[in-house]
């Protein structure tokens, strides 16, 4: 019987820790409910026992881990469900390596929170570490910084903090709100905690929301083409030149003012780049209807020496590229396997991968100089997720994605995608031109605001003028350096505050 309850009370106890991660995880886009997401997570450090074994503090963060990243990752199933003929059967599995190892984070910074700090100061250490660890996800193995609790505020006007510390200086702010409710001893310290949250999160409401003036846009036009090719119909024989068809009608469409640059989404043409045949003649007659100097910007697979690459070409009415950026930070298991040249002799495709051998990286971030319309920072679909590839030496007048979202589905992916695009604006002052497949395709401005767009499952274009950028910000200067900072202050003092308050009782 007393195992019987033991083993009842563990499995409560999962389900609660498990539950508040699903709730934290609705902050994620498109639900947005940062303040469900703060609840959650002041509702599980308010359960964590202070004073339990390290083990349990961090087993009880795994499972709210693998509660959050289950729900806000929820979308890395639907590129399995492509070709559910054949990858399907991955899906669960998938989701569930993910959430698990995604949760390890969390885990982790329960456990090594449990281990320095002894007492009610631990929960700032665990605030604090979870932060640590969540940056340091950004480079693991690749890095994978999707689903930051920090994303939350994405949307809200504490997303202009961005500017300063970065996505994790979000993360920060959620996670300090969430402990300062439950780190007094007595009701009374702990309303005081929670009016100091709410009230810290009001100042930066309001301070994100002042009026600030940006600069003029570009007089120069640019239309985003966005096709709407459904990843499952994309690469069918019957429908080869559908899509690239619908793409020129959208490019050749008559402006009130000729759009000088036309953008088309990430492996948007159904050849190689080598093996155009009349294809770039093609695109080049349609830029053609709006004068000599536009230009097309698309999405295209290119092989060279023999390796594949995802790349971004720009074309001219003469049919002349004068311009390649190859996609350097590549998706694992997407776009290649990974070790795949060691285990089989071989590197292999991966899901995205339309060749066999799979995608090469390229050397690196690169800057694309348009003449009028200034220099631009290409990136290929989840390279905006990484805040890195966009500190350059030379800093860029605004920033290029072009990306496929028909992987992510319908419901959460491209919603979370488009999220952290406005987030990079915020981070580096610059705006950001987005042109999706499938949606959302977005003109963004230097503070993250939407000024145009064409929402997801639209098939059309959209044409607007470059917002202007403003001035370098703190974290475009010193990136991540300013947070660590701060972050070692914070655990130093939970450090030095456990052992002070140790000292005093002995």
């Amino acid at each position: 019987m007393t195992a019987r309850l033991r083993w009842s009370e563990r499995a409560r106890l999962a389900l609660i820790c498990g539950g508040l991660g699903v709730l934290a995880a609705t902050g994620q886009a498109p639900l947005g409910w940062w303040w469900l997401s703060l609840a959650a997570l002041a509702a599980l450090f308010a359960i964590l026992p202070i004073d339990a074994p390290i083990r349990a503090i961090a087993g009880r963060m795994w499972l709210a881990g693998t509660g959050y990243f289950g729900a806000a990752l929820f979308w890395i199933i639907e590129p399995f469900f492509i070709e559910p003929e054949i990858h399907g059967w991955m899906a669960p599995f998938a989701l569930v390596l993910m959430a698990g190892g995604m949760a390890l984070f969390w885990g982790l910074a329960g456990w090594l929170a449990a281990w320095l700090v002894q007492g009610r100061m631990r929960l700032v250490a665990l605030a604090t570490l979870i932060v640590a660890l969540e940056m340091l996800r950004g480079w693991v193995f690749t890095g994978f910084p999707w689903a930051m609790l920090g994303h939350g505020l994405i949307g809200t006007p504490v997303m202009q903090a961005a500017a300063y510390l970065g996505a994790g200086g979000l993360s920060l702010i959620i996670v300090l709100a969430a402990v300062a409710p439950v780190l007094g001893r007595s009701w009374a310290m702990r309303g005081a905690g929670t009016a100091g949250a709410l009230a810290a999160l009001a100042g930066l409401w309001v301070w994100g929301s002042a009026p600030t003036s940006l600069p003029e846009a570009r007089e120069n036009v640019v239309r985003l083409a966005q096709p709407n090719a459904p990843q499952s119909e994309k690469w069918l024989e019957e429908n080869r030149f559908l899509f690239f068809n619908r793409l020129l009608d959208q490019t050749e469409s008559p402006a009130e003012a000729a759009p000088e640059l036309i953008l088309w989404p990430e492996t948007s043409v159904p050849f190689l780049l080598e093996y155009a045949g009349e294809g770039l003649e093609m695109i080049a007659e349609a830029a053609a209807q709006h004068g000599p100097d536009t230009r097309v910007g698309f999405g295209v697979q290119r092989i060279e020496d023999g390796r594949y690459f995802n790349s971004l070409a720009v074309l001219t009415t003469q049919a002349e590229v004068t311009h390649i950026y190859d996609k350097h930070h590549l998706v694992p298991f997407g776009e290649y396997i990974p070790f795949s040249e060691f285990l089989m002799g071989t590197p292999v495709g991966g899901l995205a991968g339309r060749a066999l051998l799979g995608y090469s990286p390229g050397p690196g971030p690169a800057l694309l100089d348009l003449g009028p319309l200034g220099v631009a920072l290409p990136l290929i679909c989840y390279e905006s997720i990484f805040p890195r590839h966009l500190r350059t030496e030379t800093r860029p007048d605004w920033v290029l994605q072009v990306t496929n979202d028909a992987w992510f589905g319908e419901l959460t992916g491209p919603f979370q995608h488009l999220a952290q695009a406005r987030l990079r604006a915020v981070e580096q002052g610059l705006p950001v031109l987005r042109v999706a497949n499938t949606g959302v395709s977005a003109f963004i401005d230097a503070r993250g605001g939407i000024v145009a767009e064409l929402g997801l499952g639209e098939t059309g274009y959209v044409d607007g003028t470059i917002p202007g950028a403003l001035p370098p910000t703190v974290y475009a200067r010193f990136g991540d350096w300013p947070l660590l900072g701060l972050l070692a202050i914070l655990l130093g003092g939970a450090v030095a505050a456990s052992r002070i308050t140790a000292g005093l009782r002995r």
